[in-house]
């Protein structure tokens, strides 16, 4: 292995106990600590994400995955996705810095910032990340002066309507302004090796990313008119880190292998690249946050507990993060996080209407209204999946303390599949041209989609990380 990554990182996990009964024994212990405070925690499952690589390889052969650090910069990601031979897209000084401190080479290093600090220009410059990208004369200028031998891609803005979080209103070149930018590279001697784009977070059409790849053709072809060698396409990201999603995975990257295969065939001499964060963290991590405190208020209004003979109340419950912390999607993404209780309740129990709320004294410190719950109590433990995504930041980790810990688990046959896939294979006479598994590891993605369970044994000495 390349030795990012060791069974001293994370909890090893077999037959035995479920992910339920781990979040019960950390919530437990963290319920009898010593100290009157307690802090909301995650279970991140590193296997899962081990699972979502193979089928990223599986699904877009041809795509060479950079991850998007912004997204979760916590360490046992960033080791895992390492360890799988992933690149990594960062957009500041802190995230270069992050993942050079765990040993991954320059040369898998994108700064995927198309507006950037000029101290941060001339830091990339003297760390040797050549990859940065441009999409306005300003910021070429910048680069011209600051690091005149790096190696630019030029950001295209998409149609990005359908998507939920509209990129294209803050970063990329229209296509009309391409060839002048191109120009003005070519005039400063700066060498544009290649295309970006980004649809856009949360895209509902697929063919946007068709459409994206054929207006990047037109620029390449501009590129090699006025004696630029282009070599580079980057897709971004945008892909869904969650099942059920209104568009699979699946689905837009079948769209596009077709538009690559219209576009951009196989043997061109390009090299296809996309920036990943929410497709491979989404789903891996879990979060246990507990309520601090309650408030019953009387209702005015009548409501569907009149109908029952109950009273006319609501709950309040104060948890000990918010949307200015962990639950910070509620702001950026617009969602509503639907909370999953630690400790089942009778199936009598009356439900009551309920809302969720940070510690801060902001009135837009809501996680969560109108729930229904049954009556919770100071001290429990609320639950929420599909966590891993925009929840765990750069600053934290290097400001010296983290505000929740995480206790990073793995299946044994996931840590296998990892192991096996970065291992050189022995050929024979049988083997001739068999693909590597870095190459098809996606072949076992199917072993590794059981979901892990927890051997009481792995439980004793549980890792967790600042």
């Amino acid at each position: 292995m390349a030795g990012y990554l060791s069974e001293s990182d994370f909890v090893m996990v077999e037959e035995g106990f479920s992910t339920r009964d781990l979040l019960e024994k950390l919530t437990l212990g963290a319920s009898g600590a010593t100290t009157d405070e307690v802090a909301a925690f995650f279970v991140a499952d590193l296997g899962a994400i081990v699972r979502k690589h193979f089928c990223f390889l599986k699904c877009l052969p041809r795509v060479r995955p950079f991850y998007s650090v912004k997204c979760n910069s916590s360490l046992g990601v960033l080791k895992v996705l390492a360890e799988l031979g992933l690149g990594f897209s960062c957009v500041n000084k802190a995230e270069m810095e992050l993942v050079q401190r765990i040993g991954v080479p320059t040369s898998k290093i994108i700064y995927a910032n198309p507006c950037k600090q000029i101290a941060q220009i001339k830091y990339a410059a003297k760390h040797g990340v050549q990859l940065l990208s441009f999409d306005n004369e300003v910021e070429l200028a910048k680069v011209v002066k600051s690091y005149p031998t790096a190696k630019m891609v030029l950001c295209i803005a998409t149609d990005d309507t359908h998507s939920l979080s509209r990129l294209s209103l803050k970063f990329g070149a229209l296509l009309k302004s391409c060839r002048h930018l191109l120009e003005n590279a070519k005039k400063s001697h700066m060498e544009v090796v290649g295309v970006s784009f980004h649809v856009g977070s949360g895209c509902l059409d697929p063919q946007v990313y068709a459409q994206s790849i054929a207006e990047a053709r037109l620029v390449f072809e501009i590129g090699a008119e006025l004696g630029h060698t282009m070599h580079i396409l980057d897709l971004g990201g945008g892909f869904p880190g969650v099942e059920g999603t209104k568009v699979r995975f699946e689905e837009i990257a079948s769209v596009i292998n077709s538009a690559l295969d219209l576009y951009f065939p196989e043997g061109c001499g390009v090299d296809i690249l996309a920036e990943l964060g929410r497709y491979y963290v989404t789903s891996a991590f879990t979060v246990a946050v507990s309520i601090v405190a309650k408030k019953e208020v009387l209702l005015d209004q009548p409501s569907r507990e009149e109908e029952n003979g109950s009273a006319l109340k609501t709950f309040v419950y104060h948890l000990d993060d918010g949307v200015y912390g962990i639950f910070n999607s509620v702001l950026f993404d617009n969602i509503c996080p639907t909370p999953i209780l630690h400790k089942k309740p009778p199936t009598e129990q009356p439900l009551y209407s309920s809302s969720l709320w940070g510690p801060a004294a902001a009135g837009r410190d809501c996680v969560a209204e109108g729930l229904w719950l049954p009556q919770l109590h100071v001290g429990d433990w609320l639950v929420f999946e599909n966590m891993g995504a925009y929840t765990v930041g750069t600053s934290s980790l290097l400001g010296g303390t983290q505000t929740c810990h995480i206790t990073y688990t793995m299946s044994r046959v996931a840590w296998e599949a990892l192991r096996r896939q970065l291992l050189p294979v022995e050929q024979d006479e049988d083997t001739e041209g068999v693909c590597k598994p870095l190459s098809c590891g996606w072949e076992i993605t199917d072993t590794l989609c059981v979901g892990p369970v927890f051997t009481p044994a792995s439980i004793i000495g549980i890792q967790q990380f600042d």
